[in-house]
């Protein structure tokens, strides 16, 4: 696991690097203006890699893990992009039924992270499903960039569709009680947003510093949410209070945290915005809202 730090990082270069990842500015806007407060082209390159994943550092069950059975599986998305395939993880020896929890991902498809955060899901009994939005574009690409490049090319409402289709098809899927919730992060964060306005049947819905969904679809949502930010997120933060104010004249059911002084992207333990008391924390809030919801 990573040793640096949010701390180790200037506020410019942090926000500088969030606007990166969300494809607000290029690899080279981000070089050029890390250049400027490093004082080197040299230096914003070592702090871009400093910033980026470390994947194998950070994995905390491996894929080999005796303790759980992992496969690939494909489900028919017509409205999507046709279909969509994802990771698929569940403890092993479990003959009977377990309830069943989507996993969305970043901007970037289903990297090595995500399909980490979907064993250790399994380890908590369910079975987990972290589909690959770039699917249809030969899947993820092994790299970030070629990653966030590819996601750019997707189209919105397709990519909506997939993750829709797999969270209904994992609704009436042999193996799935019927009891389904969602865990999203970033832009996966937002998507179990849009989801649980979109999905009567969900059962619980969990987004950790995603964008808040269109409040006209509000009044729809049926499932419990666990909300997660991060205390420095102007970007994201902003839209909480009319989110919040839309849930509560719905009558939805909500419980919302935000993790003072940590960064977007705290629960992510391959970079230095990870803040491992924040994440300790959210991830027992969440699996612990998990266990309650889907039982």
């Amino acid at each position: 696991m990573t040793h640096l730090t949010a701390k180790d990082f200037q506020p410019e270069v942090l926000q500088l690097f969030d606007r990166y990842v969300h494809g607000d500015i290029s690899r080279r806007g981000f070089l050029d203006r890390a250049a400027t407060l490093a004082g080197s082209a040299a230096a914003a390159a070592g702090l871009l890699a400093a910033l980026n994943p470390q994947f194998a550092q950070a994995q905390q069950v491996a894929p080999s893990d005796a303790r759980l059975q992992t496969r690939y599986q494909v489900f028919d998305a017509p409205q999507g992009n046709g279909a969509v395939r994802g990771y698929l993880a569940k403890p092993a020896g479990v003959n009977g039924k377990l309830p069943a929890v989507l996993v969305i991902h970043e901007n970037r498809g289903l990297n090595p992270h995500i399909e980490d955060i979907t064993r250790r899901l399994a380890l908590d009994g369910f079975m987990a499903f972290a589909p690959d939005a770039l699917y249809s574009l030969g899947g993820y690409p092994g790299d970030e960039d070629k990653a966030r490049e590819l996601f750019s090319k997707l189209d919105a409402g397709r990519m909506l569709n997939d993750f829709i289709a797999a969270a209904r098809a994992l609704l009436t899927f042999p193996e799935s009680t019927g009891k389904v919730g969602a865990v999203g992060f970033c832009y996966g964060g937002g998507v179990v947003n849009i989801l649980a306005t979109q999905i009567s049947e969900l059962a619980a819905g969990v987004a950790f510093y995603g964008e808040q969904p269109p409040l006209q679809g509000v009044p729809n949502i049926k499932a419990p949410l666990l909300i997660h930010y991060a205390g420095v997120d102007d970007r994201i933060n902003a839209g909480w209070p009319k989110f919040e104010l839309a849930l509560k004249a719905a009558g939805s059911r909500y419980e919302a945290f935000v993790y003072a002084g940590v960064q977007h992207g705290f629960n992510n333990d391959t970079t230095p915005r990870f803040d491992e008391a924040a994440a300790k924390l959210a991830w027992l809030r969440t699996t612990s809202f998990l266990k309650r919801n889907l039982a």
